[in-house]
Parts: C-alpha cells; sequence; structure tokens
C-alpha cells in the first residue's frame, strides 16, 4: 500500500495541477502517466545496458541514441527547472521521444500516443512531479498497481465514466475466479485504464512465475495474449502505459466503439472476456452493429455488450462480466431473451450478488457478476448462486477497511463447488437448477431463489411478565421498588 507520505505527495502535485491551470482530472492522471512511462523507458535502457556488460558487449534493446542522452530521467531529474522544461518540451525533447517511440523499438506504444499533449504549464510544477515521481520505486509491481488505484480514485468523473473505475480487489477477485491459462486470448471490451489486463498478468506473475521463463509463452505475453477496446482516446493512453509499467510490451488496444460497426470482425475470436462495461445509457439502433442487434434487439448497453461477449468468444470460451441488477430480474422482452440465449444456447455456471456499497462512493447500484461459458449448444445444469454482503470494506461513501470479507470464500466455495452438491439455500452460497430458472421466467435474482430462515421467539406469559419469573423480577416488584425509591427521594427535599 501507498504510505502515507507518498499519498500527501500525490494529493500536492495534484493540487499543483489545479493551481495551475489544469482542471480536468483525466488530464492530470495522463501528464503523470506520461512521466511514469519516461522513467520506465530509462529503467529499461539501463537494464538492456547492464544484460550487455554481462554478455560481454552484445548490444540489446536501444531507447535512447547517444545524442539523446540527456533526454534519460536519471539525467534530466537533476537538471534546474527551466534546463528541464526546456528539454521536455522542446521539439526533439523527451516528449517527442516518447512520441515517436515505434516498431523499430519492439514496442508499438507510439500508435496510442498520437493525441498526446505535454500539458505541464510551469518549469517548478515540471520539477515537483519529477521529484515525486523519483521516489517511487518502478521495480515494485504492487507500488505501481496502488499508485494509480489513488489516481484514479481522485477522478471526480468516475461516476459518468464507471467503466474505467472497478476496485481493484474485485477484479483480482474475477481474476482468480477465471484462473487464466497460459494459452488464453484474454480481452476487455470496455478496457478503461486496463485493470482487468493488468490483474491478469499480475496472476501469472504470482500463481505461475516460471512461465515467465518460458520463451513461447513471453512471445505470446507481449504479442497476442492482451486485446482490449476503448472509444476514448485518452484512456486508451492512459490504459496503454498502465500496461507497459505492467511489464506487457505490445498488447493490441483499439480506439473504437466496441458495439459501432467499426467492431464488427470482433467474433470469435478470444478464450476469456473479463470486464465491467458501461451500465448507463441507451444508443440509436443506427450506432449499433447489426450483428448484435441479430442477437438482442436492444438499446441498452449493458444487454448490448453481453451480446457482444457471446459474439467475440471463441466457442469454449469464459466469460466473467460485471452486469446491474436488472439484467437479472429486468422484464422487457431483451432481458428476457437475453437470458435465455445465455441458458438456453451456452452454459451459465455462477452468479454473484454484489452489495450496493462496492462502486461507492461513484455509483450506488446494486450489481452481480455472471460467469458463463460459450458453448453454442446449451450445457446449463445448475446454476452456482453466491449472496455477497461483504467484500471487506465498509459499504458507505467512505469505503475504510474491516474484516468482514466474503472474497477469500467465494473464490474458495467457486473452486470447491461441485464437491459439496448439496447446499441449504439458507447459506451463502447454493445451486439452483436451469429447469428451475425455466420455471420462474429465467430471473436469476439471487432473492428469488435464497431461503431466508427466521428463528421463532418466545415470549414470557402476561402473569410473567408481570410477576416475574424463576426468581427474576416482574413489572409489579419493579413498580413498588420504583415507588419505594421515590418516596426516600422525597424525604431528603
Amino acid at each position: 500500500m501507498l504510505t502515507g507520505e507518498l499519498r500527501n505527495r500525490v494529493d500536492k502535485v495534484w493540487e499543483a495541477f489545479w493551481t495551475g491551470g489544469i482542471a480536468n482530472p483525466l488530464t492530470v492522471i495522463e501528464q503523470i502517466t506520461y512521466l511514469l512511462f519516461i522513467k520506465r523507458l530509462d529503467e529499461l535502457e539501463t537494464r538492456e545496458e547492464l544484460k550487455t556488460n554481462m554478455l560481454g558487449g552484445i548490444p540489446g534493446r536501444k531507447y535512447f541514441k547517444e545524442d539523446q542522452q540527456e533526454l534519460r530521467w536519471s539525467k534530466f531529474k537533476n537538471f534546474a527547472p527551466e534546463k528541464m522544461y526546456k528539454i521536455f518540451s522542446s521539439d526533439e525533447g523527451v516528449f517527442a521521444l516518447m512520441k515517436n517511440l515505434g516498431t523499430e523499438n519492439g514496442s508499438s506504444y507510439s500508435k496510442y500516443l498520437k493525441g498526446a499533449t505535454f500539458m505541464i504549464p510551469t518549469p517548478s510544477l515540471l520539477d515537483k512531479v519529477v521529484g515525486m515521481i523519483s521516489e517511487i520505486p518502478m521495480d515494485d509491481l504492487d507500488t505501481k498497481g496502488d499508485l494509480y488505484e489513488y489516481l484514479l480514485s481522485k477522478i471526480a468523473t468516475a461516476g459518468q465514466n464507471g467503466q474505467f473505475r472497478t476496485p481493484r480487489h474485485i477484479i483480482k477477485m474475477m481474476v482468480e475466479l477465471m484462473e487464466p491459462k497460459e494459452d488464453d486470448v484474454v480481452c476487455d471490451p470496455a478496457a478503461g485504464s486496463c485493470g482487468f489486463l493488468v490483474a491478469v498478468s499480475e496472476y501469472f506473475r504470482e500463481h505461475k512465475p516460471d512461465l515467465m521463463h518460458k520463451q513461447s509463452f513471453r512471445d505470446h505475453y507481449n504479442t497476442r495474449m492482451f486485446n482490449g477496446n476503448e472509444f476514448d482516446a485518452t484512456m486508451i493512453r492512459i490504459g496503454a502505459m498502465n500496461m507497459l509499467l505492467h511489464g506487457i510490451e505490445n498488447p493490441n488496444l483499439d480506439d473504437k466503439d466496441s458495439l459501432s460497426e467499426s467492431n464488427a470482425g470482433m467474433k470469435d475470436k478470444y478464450t476469456l472476456v473479463l470486464a465491467n462495461p458501461p451500465f448507463k445509457g441507451s444508443l440509436d439502433y443506427e450506432s449499433v452493429e447489426s450483428g448484435l442487434l441479430k442477437i438482442v434487439k436492444t438499446k441498452k448497453t449493458e444487454l448490448l455488450f453481453l451480446a457482444l461477449m457471446l459474439r467475440s468468444l471463441k466457442i469454449g470460451g469464459r466469460c466473467a462480466v460485471i452486469v446491474p441488477d436488472g439484467v437479472l430480474f429486468g422484464s422487457s422482452n431483451a432481458h428476457k431473451a437475453l437470458r435465455q440465449e445465455i441458458i438456453d444456447r451456452h452454459q451459465l455456471e455462477g452468479v454473484i450478488s454484489m452489495p450496493s456499497g462496492v462502486f461507492k462512493p461513484y455509483a450506488g447500484v446494486s450489481t452481480a457478476i455472471l460467469i458463463f461459458t460459450k458453448t453454442g449448444k446449451g450445457g446449463t445444469s445448475d446454476v452456482w448462486f453466491y449472496d455477497m454482503t461483504a467484500d471487506g470494506y465498509s459499504l458507505d461513501d467512505k469505503r475504510q477497511k474491516i474484516e468482514t470479507d466474503n472474497i477469500p470464500d467465494i473464490i474458495k466455495s467457486w473452486h470447491d463447488r461441485h464437491k459439496v452438491q448439496e447446499r441449504k439455500r439458507s447459506g451463502k452460497s447454493f445451486f439452483v437448477s436451469a429447469e428451475e430458472i425455466r420455471k420462474n421466467g429465467f430471473d436469476l435474482s439471487i432473492n428469488r431463489f435464497k431461503e431466508v430462515q427466521y428463528e421463532e421467539i418466545k415470549y414470557d406469559s402476561p402473569r410473567e411478565i408481570i410477576f416475574g419469573k424463576n426468581g427474576s423480577p416482574g413489572i409489579k416488584q419493579l413498580t413498588e421498588e420504583q415507588l419505594l425509591l421515590i418516596e426516600e427521594l422525597n424525604s431528603l427535599l
């Protein structure tokens, strides 16, 4: 976790941006992201130089030419603010180097930086930001992840752009549930800052570190495994930088609207989809890719994204997606048709009901996680339900850490679900047959099936309440004692 001191430094830099005239929070995080990227380039260059020395002069990858050495972070961070600013903003300076970094260096990041603009207004602000970034240990993936989470938490517009603001512990839980395989081709069609894709990369580093030494896996990991779409050009840049900072060299990110005709080729391509698509809003039929409307005729974005995921998965591909509760029980023809499509033509495996506070302070909507596999020929038999009531944080706007946390049990229960088939429906998790779901109009809300146990409360009889029971005083004795005390008090007046 970020220390209090480091949080304070980030807060001061954030305030400096605002007082310097940059009011858009996305612009602030974008500028900080560029600096993190530039620092990372210098560290990669240093690592290649060390490898060259160890291998007896065999040259490695170069990011900086001989006449560009002063553009390296380790050099310019010690310059006076005015000189540093000039080196950054000149036509052949640091920012220009970053934007022109292309495929000749084994990186395709230049395509994500087409619209990048250097917007730090003063030398003193640049000096402050560089000083803060210099103190962040960039070789620590957890620190970088925490920094990103903290920066994203400060984006006030996340309430309207909730597609890029999913809590990291929820993302990590979903990845743990799906257990990515080494040959998976992963996609997030509403990628935002690429939190799901980064979490998959962290899963391999944490659970399967030996794979990182396997050349065939590294080739797949760096070029084909990670895919994402995001229509916001600023978020594409932030997401691309986020992935590079987590060691992913060439992710496949497209600045396209996943639901539009421009993405009609997104079909039968992926083996794993992880996403938290936007819940709000609706689109005109004319702006929606026609193939999606064949699956479900609707204008609602949450339903269209589900249709997109079904279409984009290969047969046998798996999906874990966050949806608003309305998707589970909505009564419109489109809602019912999509639930029936997943249950009857594919394999719905799990429904995790989450409490409404998970996305606070940005949104209070109740949500759920759907887990399904694309089969094209059915296969839904018993659907696993889990009633999450706590995620380790308070469910108010403060979202402070608490002890109660269902997430470890959710992960364990999911992986052990077939070992204990019979579960009481009054517990946290239980199974519901596909046939019962069909009889209930394909309703997937957990309250439709969960049994609530009521404890019988026994009250004493009126006589026992008045005269007492088993040596305990009743109302009569207590009243008499009160009257005696009143008389005693009155005699003292």
